[in-house]
């Protein structure tokens, strides 16, 4: 990746400055990355019509302030030889969140983990190769788990990621 292009790290959670109100400039900086995580800083700074330095010093404020968490790839996870996926719903043992936090982001095929109100405490989604490995993880490795009441395994069929607004 190009230099320019280049932002530091985003902080710890625990040592972010207090967030900061957007401007429709950055708004519009964030739109543009979503889209594009690689837009040099020449063509995000075009874009907004601001200085090269003024787009680079909006970006990493925006890093460090925490409200870009990163840079990624939007992954084809069938394309990409994970061609089960599957929303997991968890019923846990009260007040072991922080444990069972852990042991998930520890799993293969991992995404998305959310802690959530309603019929059950966990959302969790995964990708794996095939159906069989998905069975594997629920029944070997999530149902074991100790903090784990009940699942509920939701298979997706079909994936659309929404764009951000222009």
């Amino acid at each position: 990746m190009p230099e320019e292009q280049m932002a530091p790290e985003a902080p710890e959670e625990g040592n972010r400055p207090p967030a900061r109100p957007l401007d429709p400039v950055d708004r519009s900086i964030l739109r543009m990355l979503q889209l594009d995580g690689r837009a040099s800083i020449r063509s995000v700074a075009e874009r907004v019509h601001v200085s090269r330095a003024n787009a680079y010093a909006r970006i990493n404020r925006l890093v460090e302030d925490g409200v870009i968490r990163g840079f990624t790839a939007r992954v084809d996870h069938e394309r990409a030889g994970q061609g089960a996926s599957a929303y997991i719903t968890l019923k846990i043992v009260q007040n072991s969140w922080r444990a069972v936090r852990e042991k998930l982001q520890a799993l293969p095929g991992a995404a998305h983990i959310a802690l959530v109100s309603g019929d059950f405490d966990v959302l969790l989604l995964v990708h794996t190769a095939d159906n069989r490995a998905l069975r594997e993880l629920v029944l070997t490795r999530i149902q074991a788990m100790p903090e784990v009441l009940s699942t509920r395994t939701l298979l997706v069929f079909e994936e659309t990621d929404l764009e951000p607004e222009p």
